[in-house]
């Protein structure tokens, strides 16, 4: 037999006997209802009753206090209460509707009639008092007589009360009696009730259902704290254990596809995390230098199975160049033309390993039968191929993974972004600093690295030299050639100081003509030697312009040391001295500053 046969039997019991059990409790509320009722008719009739008693004695009161004081408001209120009386059956029907019965209300009339007797002998007295008959108003309301005509009063009143008590009380010792006899049964057949639901419990639970449920109990406790490698029981049977089971075993498996999603939502935030924390760290570098280290650092904790380098693309030589690596590439060369990647060539991933055929880069080294499976990433910005992103697996059996790939091709994405940003900044920053004309630094950077230079040199000791160049009779050649040859002479000899420095940027156009060399680490002597070949070098120069030659170009330079020659704070204008004089004393020459005293300026 099924459960459901079962439990539908024994569900139908429970119906019969909940419904007995419902009317008797009904029942049971009835009869508590009349014990309330009862109860509340006594308190309605209790309190009509003692307004009743109260205005019998009020106005007696009344009466009594105005003949003792005289007081007129006593008597006014006596006659307006009395004025308010009513007859008797008028003042009796509001306890009749109350729910007080004939023989009640009998009685109560008589204490109504007896109060109006004494209302008789208030108004006698009240009137031989107005006379000015005292003795006689007093006796009339003092006197003997008139106290046991109030006493009788009083007592039918409290005959009335008696009589009430004694109804209600038997009304509601029957109530309770028959309360308490209708929750007796439904205690009985709620008593019933439970027996037959724990038959059916002991039945259910005991043949069919404890074993399988034990089990299953372990399984759930196990599930829910998400321990999903526990195995359900295997219930064969075709009943509702069976279903639970089966039900189990799909939660289970719901739980661990769960839990694989759940490692792959966490794996991803992290992911996230780390590039959005590299993408800041690259948005905040000022040079490519940080963007390298950046790249560096990050790389292998992002991808920590995979191998990598990060190439830019060398304009100038039409060649890519590695700029960091992690984790030690083994299968890519560190410089290579652009044209040997094929994703450099089509501007796309490329990914020769894979699960697809491909053509291999022909920058990759590794043997046809034991193949790596690598993926390389152009940076593009703008149109514009800017490096290369290149990645390898760690061994021939490992194999770069296809959600990896999302993650790369944000990361080369991130990195182009980067490398645009920094290339242009570069770029921005020499068209800032540096003179559009000649391509030497200009008075903007000058300020800065003079700046510098002297605080190194003064801090480490070394000599810093300085050369003022000044182009003799350059407005010569603007009158007579023009301002496009003047600028000629300029650019051919920017080109001349730009190549005489060991090391770039120290060579600037200080303006106009002038042009000035920073000397760092040289003494006097190599200064003037330095000086003597830019004289030379630029006298030597043949300059043509509009198809014709123009005259030799000769420059007038003043060369100061610090501190040999002057204070560190005095270096320019001290070659700027030496510059003006040896144009005084002719040009085409090479002057030295005199030496002065090399205490600094005030």
């Amino acid at each position: 037999m099924r459960l459901a046969t079962i439990t539908n039997w024994a569900y139908g019991a429970t119906v019969v006997l909940t419904i007995v059990s419902s009317a008797t409790m009904l029942l049971t509320s009835n009869a508590q209802e009349r014990e309330r009722e009862a109860v509340e008719q006594r308190y309605q009739l209790d309190k009509a009753t003692s307004e009743l008693g109260t205005d019998i004695y009020a106005m007696s009161d009344h009466a009594r206090q105005y003949l003792n004081t005289g007081d007129a408001t006593y008597l006014v209120t006596y006659r307006s209460d009395a004025a308010a009386l009513k007859s008797v059956e008028d003042r009796i029907r509001h306890i009749g509707d109350a729910g007080a019965t004939p023989g009640e209300l009998d009685t109560l009339a008589k204490a109504v009639r007896l109060a109006d007797l004494l209302h008789d002998e208030q108004r006698a007295a009240i009137e031989a008092h107005e006379q000015g008959d005292e003795a006689r108003a007093r006796q009339i309301l003092f006197g003997g007589e008139y106290e046991r005509q109030l006493e009788r009063a009083e007592l039918q009143v409290q005959r009335f009360q008696d009589q009430l008590d004694a109804r209600v009380g038997a009304q509601v010792a029957d109530a309770t009696k028959l309360a308490t006899t209708w929750k007796r049964v439904s205690e009985i057949v709620l008593g019933l009730t439970a027996l037959l639901v724990l038959f059916v419990l002991y039945f259910v639970f005991k043949q069919r259902v404890l074993r399988p449920v034990v089990k299953l109990s372990d399984v759930v406790n196990r599930l829910a704290v998400q321990d999903f490698a526990v195995e359900p029981p295997n219930a064969s049977h075709i009943d509702e254990i069976g279903d639970m089971a089966q039900a189990i075993r799909i939660f289970r498996e719901n739980g661990l596809e769960r839990q694989r999603l759940e490692a792959e939502r966490d794996n991803d935030r992290q992911m996230r995390d780390l590039l959005s924390r590299m993408t800041q760290r690259m948005q905040g570098c000022d040079t490519l230098d940080d963007l390298k280290e950046v790249v560096r650092r990050f790389l292998p904790q992002i991808m920590p199975d995979l191998r990598g380098r990060l190439y830019l693309v060398d304009k100038s030589r039409n060649m890519v160049a590695v700029a960091c690596s992690w984790q030690e590439p083994l299968h890519s060369r560190e410089e290579f033309s652009v044209l040997s990647c094929w994703a450099l060539r089509r501007g796309l991933p490329h990914r020769p390993g894979g699960d697809a055929v491909d053509v291999p880069c022909d920058h990759l080294d590794w043997a046809q039968d034991t193949p790596v499976d690598t993926l390389c990433l152009p940076l593009m910005a703008q149109r514009e191929t800017l490096g290369l992103l290149y990645f390898e697996a760690k061994s021939a059996d490992a194999a770069i993974l296809a959600g990896q790939e999302i993650y790369l091709d944000m990361l080369a994405e991130n990195i182009a972004l980067a490398v645009a940003n920094l290339q242009l900044r570069d770029t921005l920053r020499e068209m800032a600093m540096a003179d559009p004309l000649t391509g030497l630094a200009n008075r903007r950077q000058l300020t800065q690295l003079l700046e510098a230079q002297l605080t190194q040199a003064e801090r480490h000791g070394h000599p810093l030299g300085c050369l003022m160049i000044d182009v003799d009779h350059f407005k010569r050649f603007n009158d007579v050639f023009g301002h496009d040859a003047g600028d000629a002479v300029l650019r051919a000899v920017g080109g001349v100081l730009g190549s005489i420095t060991r090391e770039t940027g120290l060579a600037f156009r200080y303006g106009g003509e002038e042009f000035m060399i920073l000397l760092p680490q040289l003494t006097v002597a190599q200064a003037q030697d330095r000086a003597e070949e830019i004289r030379k070098r630029i006298a030597a120069l043949h300059i043509t312009h509009d198809s014709g030659p123009l005259d030799s170009v000769t420059v007038s330079i003043g060369v100061a040391v610090a501190p040999a020659l002057c204070p560190f704070d005095r270096l320019v204008r001290t070659a700027d001295a030496a510059l003006l004089r040896a144009k005084e004393l002719g040009r085409d020459r090479v002057e030295i500053a005199q030496q002065r005293d090399p205490q600094p300026a005030s």
